[in-house]
């Protein structure tokens, strides 16, 4: 619960510290006196935007801080120590500053947190709900989550979070890969073609060098037969060849062994170069025999070469080996295209699974929705009709709706106020007065499930009176018995229900007019009650009454 509250420098506020009390807090006061600056001063510990127009003094910052006793919030513990702040079992103070030059600080236990972090804090501890909250009634979200916390979903909706956030995971994997593949399909097709292309040249790594030598003796045919010609004739078919020469040499220096030393000996080598000669010749015949100068082998030649050259050129290198290093590198991506539509399909795969997953999840928890829903239409109603909605009708339907973040349903609450009359959404046909006392009934239905300390209503019994006025106080102060309620109300029939009551004044000093607050005694919760009763000036019949509504008799009031 709230224990104390210190605000500073805030609007018409100089300096306010209040002590609250366990149980139902009553905070009171005239049309402008302040009520609601106490509320903007608290919802900048919530998390709400800084104005520095919201400033008293410019040169001086404005506080607000809040000390609250909580025991037994393990929501609030696993908060707290998720973002690092020190946690203390009995008590946690949250504290926002406001600078002049408009920088916002804030703090939750003297750890400076972000606004994000102070909000997240701020929603464990304290529920505002105030007539603008109204419209909440309204709201499919907000109907969602009421049913959950009755129906006690949380645990559920925890796991199934997780698995729909896996599964919308999934579903962009594969939407993005699709997307990708998409985009890479006219690029396929033409490394596809180029593939196709290389593919068809057969290349051969040293074919281009073995071609073109080949066109160079084609093309010089003629010039190397006439050598070739030649050399045979010279070798061995003149009329004074090679072969012929080495012989009559040869023959000549063996008639020389009687008479040189040595000569046999280079006779014999005459004979083996003869030999050799020989040889030679009968290489060069077999070229010349070989060499024909056929016109349509040069010209395949030179087509198989114009197309290396025309391959090169369209890819931009500079050899066969760089057409076979490019192919090779096509047929590697190509392979990765096929594996992207198998890695598609898996994708694709794992999105259903999980979809299946979380839908599994889901239809759980709509069926825990199902069963809570009749039960709270009925509570609702037994809640609601002793606040003047006699003819009240309650119908709370749950449709089967889309897989979304929140499941598989649609939730929707309908009312109707009067006989004969058809239930409607809220907006469509109820009172400002009428919603106000259903969200009481609601508030006072899921307070079991609330884990929160405090509870604060701003005027949500505007537009009723008399025994609904009342019974709404009643059902504030029935609330009040398992977690602290703090009400600001205008109706005395509410005011005399509390435990505590404050009243906010205004006071004119000597430099300006400030707010104040202060905790009323007995005797002046009597004038104040009094005072809200009559609406000017207080007699005998006023305090009267005032003291019936608190239920002590006149001569027994302050016992």
């Amino acid at each position: 619960m709230i224990e104390s509250l210190h605000i500073s420098n805030y609007a018409l506020i100089d300096r306010v510290d209040i002590r609250l009390h366990p149980g139902f807090n009553i905070i009171t006061g005239e049309t402008g006196a302040g009520k609601s600056i106490m509320l903007g001063a608290l919802s900048l510990l919530l998390g709400g935007r800084a104005d520095t127009k919201a400033m008293r003094d410019p040169s001086v910052k404005s506080v607000v801080e809040a000390s609250f006793t909580v025991d037994g919030y393990p929501t609030l513990e696993a908060v707290c120590r998720e973002n690092d702040i020190d946690w203390d079992p009995k008590r946690i103070i949250l504290r926002r500053e406001i600078t002049s030059a408009g920088r916002s600080r804030a703090f939750v236990n003297d750890t400076p947190v972000t606004l994000a972090v102070l909000q997240s804090v701020a929603l464990q501890l304290v529920d505002i709900h105030s007539q603008h909250q109204n419209l909440l009634l309204a709201s499919p979200p907000y109907q969602l989550r009421v049913l959950d916390s009755l129906a006690g979903n949380e645990e559920r909706l925890t796991r199934f979070a997780d698995a729909y956030n896996h599964y919308r995971q999934a579903v962009r994997h594969f939407q993005q890969a699709r997307k990708a593949v998409a985009q890479t399909r006219d690029e396929e097709e033409y490394l596809r073609y180029q593939h196709q292309q290389l593919r068809d040249a057969n290349l051969q790594d040293g074919e281009q060098e073995d071609l073109e030598r080949e066109r160079e003796l084609l093309v010089n045919m003629a010039d190397i037969k006439t050598s070739l010609s030649i050399v045979v004739n010279a070798l061995s078919e003149g009329e004074s060849n090679v072969d012929s020469l080495l012989k009559e040499a040869a023959d000549n220096a063996a008639d020389l062994s009687d008479l040189l030393e040595d000569a046999d000996q280079l006779a014999e080598r005459l004979r083996a170069i003869r030999v050799e000669a020989r040889d030679i010749a009968e290489t060069f015949g077999e070229y010349d025999r070989q060499l024909n100068s056929d016109p349509m082998q040069l010209e395949e030649v030179e087509e198989r070469l114009n197309e290396l050259y025309d391959l090169q050129r369209r890819h931009k290198v500079g050899s066969v080996k760089e057409l076979i290093a490019l192919r090779d590198s096509l047929d590697e991506r190509l392979r990765s295209f096929d594996n992207s539509d198998t890695d598609l399909r898996d994708l694709e795969l794992a999105a259903k699974r999980a979809k299946k997953v979380a839908l599994d999840m889901a239809h759980e928890i709509s069926a825990v929705r199902h069963a809570e829903a009749e039960k709270f239409a009925e509570m609702l109603r037994e809640r609601a009709v002793p606040l003047g909605m006699k003819n009240l009708k309650v119908e709370i339907q749950v449709r089967d709706a889309e897989l979304t973040s929140t499941g598989v349903d649609h939730v929707e609450f309908l009312f109707a106020f009067n006989k004969n009359q058809e239930p409607l959404p809220v907006g469509n046909t109820a009172s400002g007065g009428e919603i106000s006392r259903l969200m009481l009934s609601i508030k006072s239905i899921v307070a079991d499930k609330m884990q929160l300390p405090s509870l604060i209503f701003d005027e949500v019994d505007t537009g009723v009176s008399g025994d609904v006025a009342n019974r709404m106080g009643e059902m504030m102060r029935q609330i009040a018995a398992n977690i602290q309620v703090i009400a600001i109300t205008h109706l005395p029939q509410v005011a005399a229900k509390g435990k505590a009551h404050y009243k906010v004044y205004k006071e004119d000093t000597d430099q300006a007019t400030v707010t104040r607050i202060s905790e009323l005694s007995p005797e002046q919760r009597v004038a104040e009650l009094a005072l809200m009763l009559s609406g000017s000036a207080v007699d005998a019949a006023a305090l009267a009454n005032a003291r019936s509504l608190l239920g002590v008799p006149s001569d027994n009031l302050f016992e």
